[in-house]
């Protein structure tokens, strides 16, 4: 009983500090709020204003240290309690896991897909586990799923534009709906003629490929969320490759990555896309074979 209480007394101190404010009443329900809580009143402990904060107390130049922080997502300048993180520092990363966690393991949102007018089509995968578990699933199609294809996109445009929920769900929720509009409304100012859009559930990179077979696009854009990290569980890449064939090497690929708020934007990158993808028509070659002239 009496280590139970000092435990309740440490909690209960290291809130009271978080807070900044001291924390009197002996039920823990009145201080569970502060667990999301920072120095500087900031509420979102996985907020901007939470991750540049300075945590050491006694740094030499802490004009330099904060110019470093605001120029990077690295974790620096945050201290340590012993030979521990400190508090504030360990519950970002247990934020920022669980949001990476999150992007992994959950669908992107049916009702989204529906909001921008794009209909699904699924790989051989059974669910989020065998597409985890099993990543050659996640390139090819059942008969059924190629029959829709056929029977719903246009054939044989100049580009072939599909969103995939990749390793990061929540990279297609946060960018889909802003890099799309730009991507089209580039090829249209440049008389590029573009298929119809879709979404694949449970793609990887590779399934671009059974597409191409499909459909028979000169270049095929695959819009896909990458795995997320510490730093964002947001960032998307698209995958541009000419005249895509099963079994191709992967060096005919050219990326264009980190396209999320705190990269590229996906207005910026869409933008980007369409005069890269004019390049590529033009030049009829993607990846290593695709020259700087």
């Amino acid at each position: 009983m009496a280590d139970q209480k000092l435990i309740e007394d440490i909690v209960r101190q290291v809130l009271a500090d978080m807070r900044k404010t001291p924390v009197k009443s002996n039920d823990f329900t009145d201080v569970l709020p502060a667990v999301g809580e920072c120095k500087g009143d900031c509420l979102d402990i996985t907020s901007p204003d939470c991750r540049t904060e300075q945590l050491i107390t006694d740094a030499e130049d802490r004009d330099s240290l904060m110019r470093m922080k605001n120029k990077t997502s690295a974790r620096i300048g945050v201290g340590r309690a012993g030979g521990r993180l400190r508090t504030q520092t360990l519950l970002t990363l247990r934020a920022d896991h669980a949001a990476a966690r999150d992007a992994a393991f959950m669908d992107v949102s049916e009702r989204f897909l529906e909001e921008l007018g794009l209909f699904t089509v699924r790989t051989t995968c059974a669910d989020k586990n065998n597409f985890l578990t099993n990543p050659d699933a996640g390139k090819v199609f059942s008969g059924e799923a190629v029959e829709m294809i056929k029977s719903r996109c246009r054939m044989n445009p100049d580009v072939q534009i599909c969103a995939s929920d990749g390793l990061s769900s929540k990279a297609i929720e946060a960018n889909l709906a802003n890099i799309l509009p730009a991507i089209t409304d580039g090829f249209t100012a440049r008389g590029i003629t573009v298929g119809t859009p879709f979404f694949v559930k449970y793609g990887r990179v590779g399934a671009q490929d059974a597409l191409s077979e499909i459909i028979r696009p000169k270049v095929i854009c695959t819009l896909i969320g990458e795995r997320p990290g510490l730093v964002t569980a947001e960032s998307m890449s698209a995958y541009i490759t000419y005249e895509a064939r099963a079994g191709m090497p992967e060096a005919r690929r050219t990326v264009v990555s980190n396209i999320h708020k705190g990269g590229i934007s996906a207005v910026e990158a869409g933008a980007y896309i369409a005069e890269l993808i004019e390049k590529i028509l033009k030049a009829k070659a993607s990846g290593v074979e695709l020259t700087s002239e």
